[in-house]
């Protein structure tokens, strides 16, 4: 490889309306069962590649350099011990740490237009990002659910042939509100107390929508587990029973978040009170290489 190869890849944000954790010694077998819409904003990942003297990568968001732990793991995972210099530059349509899966959608952009260059795999890409979300614990069933696009409920963790995903038929504008600061995901993910009360909420809601597969009713089951878990802090509750006489709204999971269908304006209009409001669609689509060159 003596010329410098580029291409650009997309991966959607992604809402967790509920999850149940699941962690196994291969790390391909963790991830979380639960349930999600994949959203028409995400992560542009332009990546350029060259030889280099030794390795070197470099990753920049919304045009800073930044250290970007879980994006650098996973392209790490892909070029292994190879002298290669790899810079990415990666643009965020929603802010990170607020449920939105920014984290996931920005790595596993990268990774595949990595992967698109060196001759790899889609499957490949979505490995690497995902054991990095899940090793630096920022992330569990993200990388799985935007890979591959839509509603889509988890109904077996981990990569395949383990993980199994279905999902659900249906074309929605989606409300998104950002109420207040960012959630660390790790830091929940740590609180081994917290993560048992997640697991069983997760579990029960899991079941509840496997038995009425819609998306109304996994809104529904969202507001229950944030209430039943205590994730959900009273700012964030105002904002649901104000956006409950426009449409159905549920808890971005983790975020200080919220998103909701129904009556589109009148949902904008409520809720740009409590903070700063998204409009956006269902993307169906998942990761996908939109240039290279």
């Amino acid at each position: 490889m003596s010329e410098i190869l580029r291409a650009t890849a997309f991966a959607p944000g992604h809402i967790s309306a509920f999850f149940e954790p699941h962690y196994d010694e291969n790390i391909e077998r963790s991830g979380s069962r639960g349930a999600g819409i994949n959203l028409s904003l995400g992560a542009f990942s332009e990546v350029t590649v060259s030889r280099s003297t030794k390795q070197d990568i470099r990753v920049y968001i919304n045009d800073k350099e930044t250290d970007a732990r879980v994006t650098k793991l996973a392209l790490r995972n892909i070029i292994k011990d190879s002298p290669l210099k790899v810079t990415v530059k990666i643009k965020q349509e929603l802010p990170e740490g607020q449920g939105f899966g920014m984290s996931a959608a920005s790595s596993l952009s990268a990774s595949y237009a990595l992967s698109s260059l060196l001759g790899l795999s889609k499957i490949d890409a979505i490995k690497a990002a995902h054991s990095a979300e899940v090793q630096l614990r920022t992330g569990l069933g993200d990388v799985i659910a935007s890979a591959f696009g839509g509603i889509e409920v988890r109904r077996e963790p981990g990569l395949p042939p383990w993980g199994f995903i279905e999902h659900i038929v249906g074309d929605y504008k989606i409300v998104l509100c950002v109420i207040g600061e960012k959630i660390e995901t790790k830091r929940i993910l740590n609180d081994e107390n917290k993560l048992n009360v997640i697991k069983n909420y997760g579990r029960y809601c899991t079941k509840k929508l496997l038995e009425n597969p819609s998306i109304e009713n996994m809104i529904r089951l969202s507001r229950y587990f944030a209430e039943k878990t205590e994730l959900i802090r009273e700012d964030v509750m105002e904002a649901l029973n104000a956006a409950s006489f426009h449409g159905l709204a549920g808890m971005c999971m983790l975020g200080n978040s919220i998103f909701a269908i129904g009556k589109t304006e009148e949902l904008k209009n409520t809720l740009s009170s409590f903070g700063k409001v998204y409009v956006c669609d269902i993307d169906r689509h998942g990761v996908r290489i939109l240039e290279r060159s």
